[in-house]
């Protein structure tokens, strides 16, 4: 499910971003530039981390930036960005991240699905250690398509 979301066009890396909505805006960038979401949807996830919004942390360095459907969503997608220096969310040194991904669900159910897609994956110790050492879209895809055959 994960490959059907995650594309060479979603899948991005960058060295150093300017703070974490600096990262946000960049991981959304591919969604947007594909219609998937609007600029609302950015502001909305952005608005949602400044008021607090460190609950976006899934733990091991990444974060998964998303809002409501009705906040800009027009078709589900999904993107990621690995950082090569790490990010504070939210300005705040108990959030340290290093890859981040924006979630836009149409809907519960594709949101659910998306989220146990992942689940599946950072659950997956050795899987996770790949992702977070990948350095190419190519890598990346090449951990996705693991998912299901290290159980």
């Amino acid at each position: 499910m994960l490959t059907d979301l995650l594309t060479p066009e979603t899948i991005l890396f960058a060295d150093r971003v300017d703070g974490w909505r600096d990262a946000v805006e960049r991981v959304a960038q591919p969604l947007l530039d594909s219609g998937a979401i609007s600029s609302h949807y950015v502001a909305a996830m952005t608005d949602s981390i400044a008021a607090g919004g460190t609950y976006i942390d899934l733990g091991f360095g990444i974060a998964l930036a998303h809002s409501r459907p009705e906040n800009g969503v027009v078709r589900t997608g999904l993107s990621s960005l690995r950082v090569g220096e790490t990010v504070l969310l939210n300005d705040d040194a108990a959030h340290p991240i290093d890859l981040f991904f924006c979630l836009a669900a149409t809907d519960p159910q594709s949101h659910l699905d998306t989220m146990m897609a992942l689940a599946t994956l950072l659950s997956d110790e050795t899987l996770r250690a790949e992702l977070l050492a990948s350095s190419t879209p190519a890598d990346t895809l090449a951990v996705l398509t693991k998912i299901g055959q290290n159980a």
